[in-house]
């Protein structure tokens, strides 16, 4: 395996007035291509800041964020705008589908940003949904949406897919269906994954867990035996 995300040395200070929040205190760690890593910390430890400047959407106040042997940190807007369309596929928590198109309009949407044709109908069938896909996301249920949402994320067949509590919205048995699929990707596709989370039984399922707390990070545990997600007792 090799290294495809490297943080180095990265801070992040917001500016209020004359008061600094460190967000991002010296953080350092390396993910390797193909891995499923959770990010766990409780909140406001820092986990959406990392999220955040990981998929280019924030900048750091210092350090190094190198993303497929790209220094994105020293991207400018257009740069970075390129990196988000066309190497990072997000997951939010609220699904962020729109709601006046189909399921199968939301993905193929992603044609106006990506150079490959992204045939709809198939991605949405290995989420399941190829059924629903001349459906609307409020004739569908939360967990519906939420596959939808990763159809749509990993339709581009982005290097890393980041998630930002991509079950929080979701009840047990939904949220357990979502994250097996999750789990297939980075098995069966080489798909990065990483998932920022409070929820400290996803540890279990992880290549690596991340622990994040006032900013830094607390520690980084390999997981030799990561479990299947349908094999926690949730």
């Amino acid at each position: 395996m090799s290294a495809i995300i490297e943080f180095k040395n990265v801070n992040k200070i917001y500016q209020s007035g004359e008061q600094q929040l460190k967000a991002m205190d010296n953080v350092n760690f390396t993910i390797e291509r193909g891995e499923f890593v959770v990010i766990l910390g409780p909140s406001g430890a820092g986990k959406s800041t990392l999220l955040n400047l990981l998929g280019g959407l924030d900048g750091v106040s210092s350090g190094e964020i190198i993303v497929n042997n790209n220094h994105i940190e020293s991207f400018n807007d257009n740069q970075l705008t390129e990196y988000r369309a066309k190497n990072v596929g997000f997951i939010f928590q609220f699904y962020n589908l729109i709601p006046t198109l189909t399921a199968i309009e939301n993905i193929e949407l992603m044609n106006d940003v990506v150079d490959v044709k992204i045939d709809g109908l198939e991605v949405l069938d290995s989420v399941g949904l190829k059924d629903w896909a001349n459906h609307f996301p409020a004739q569908m249920s939360g967990g519906q949406q939420q596959r939808v949402s990763i159809a749509r994320a990993i339709a581009k067949q982005p290097a890393v897919l980041l998630c930002d509590e991509p079950t929080g919205a979701l009840d047990t048995n939904t949220g357990v269906l979502v994250l097996n699929l999750l789990q297939d990707l980075s098995n069966n596709q080489n798909t990065t994954v990483v998932i920022v989370t409070h929820n400290a039984l996803l540890a279990e399922a992880a290549d690596k867990v991340i622990r994040i707390k006032n900013g830094q990070v607390e520690s980084i545990t390999i997981n030799e035996t990561p479990k299947k997600i349908t094999d926690i007792e949730w």
